[in-house]
């Protein structure tokens, strides 16, 4: 196999240059990072230490991790990237410029916080998002804990508890329909959505599943002992609840691939570049994986995105620099 890392005078060889820079060492970053490590290519992986899933005390869903808690699951993917090569750089990514290197699509020039400057000839950008919380007092404080957004994430840990959930939007009375699964004792808190702004639908549906609905807005909760054990409403009215689901407004970390002019499309929940099934931009060289490219990416997809976009990059620097070989006079 050729690569161009091995070519004799590559900027892209040595020093602070790279086959790929992946920016994002959570799940989808450091399974491209495992891929192309592993396929011989120079590779640096950028990390900012900020994964979304940081104050959940254990990630699920994820077979043979199920219960395993995030912070461990990190450091074991960053044992193994090691094994094959891959840089780790404990560093943010302030800025990216396109530096096309004259053999192939792409080329970048990525600048860090701490002042270092590293070329790339593809970019993957992993950095997922953050949750903007609903602004109740106590949320905050209990988010990964007993205040949870996820039901497949957190439903059976939270199974057959007094359950509310807090709706942001009509979109809230889903939240509750998904969540009476795993629980019979469901409360929709209206909380600023005017009951009149639910859809006939889901208001049947709602009282088909034995869900109440308590109009009136939610000024903090109850905690005692360390533990959430009810939710107040501005009159004062407090409802026993044991588990409260929000549904946190999703801030893409996107500012790169804006910067680098990747067409975006906009969601329900936010706005997420336009890529294709291996996860290329519409800019050459750029990929985004995980949460980076869409919202409903768990932890087990953002790695099977990652690894996807690991594989499918790979390729074209191998095919670009064996175009680039035939076009040399013999």
């Amino acid at each position: 196999m050729v690569t161009l890392t091995e070519s004799s005078g590559n900027e892209y060889g040595s020093g602070d240059g790279y086959d790929v820079v992946v920016v994002g060492g959570g799940a989808a970053g450091l399974s491209a990072a495992l891929v192309l490590g592993r396929a011989r290519r120079r590779t640096l992986v950028v990390d900012a230490g900020q994964p979304r899933n940081a104050p959940s005390a254990h990630l699920h869903g994820y077979l043979s991790r199920d219960g395993m808690a995030p912070a461990d699951f990190l450091a074991a993917g960053r044992e193994e990237i090691a094994r094959y090569g891959v840089e780790l750089e404990r560093d943010r990514a302030v800025s990216a410029s396109p530096t096309p290197d004259g053999r192939a699509p792409g080329g970048f020039t990525v600048t860090l916080a701490s002042g270092r400057t590293v070329r790339a000839r593809h970019l993957v950008v992993a950095t997922g998002l953050r949750d903007d919380l609903p602004p109740v007092p106590g949320v905050a404080a209990r988010f990964g804990r007993d205040v949870i957004h996820c039901p497949y994430c957190h439903g059976w840990e939270s199974r057959d508890l007094p359950t509310g959930v807090l709706a942001t939007s009509p979109l809230g009375a889903h939240q509750a329909l998904m969540v009476t699964q795993w629980s019979d004792d469901v409360r929709l808190f209206l909380h600023e959505v005017p009951e009149s702004d639910l859809a006939a639908e889901d208001r049947r549906r709602l009282a088909a599943a034995g869900v109440e609905v308590v109009p009136g807005e939610v000024a903090g909760l109850v905690v005692t002992d360390d533990r959430l054990t009810g939710v107040r409403l501005g009159d004062g009215t407090v409802h026993d609840r044991a588990v409260l689901y929000v549904a946190p407004r999703a801030v893409p970390r996107d500012e790169l691939l804006t910067a680098l002019g990747a067409e975006m499309r906009e969601t329900p929940f936010g706005r997420y570049p336009v890529i294709d099934e291996r996860g290329l931009t519409s800019v050459p060289g750029l990929w985004a994986a995980g949460n980076a490219s869409g919202f409903a990416e768990q932890v087990v997809n953002a790695a099977s995105r990652g690894y996807r976009a690991g594989a499918a990059l790979n390729g074209e620097l191998l095919f670009a620099d064996l175009d680039a070989q035939a076009a040399e006079p013999a």
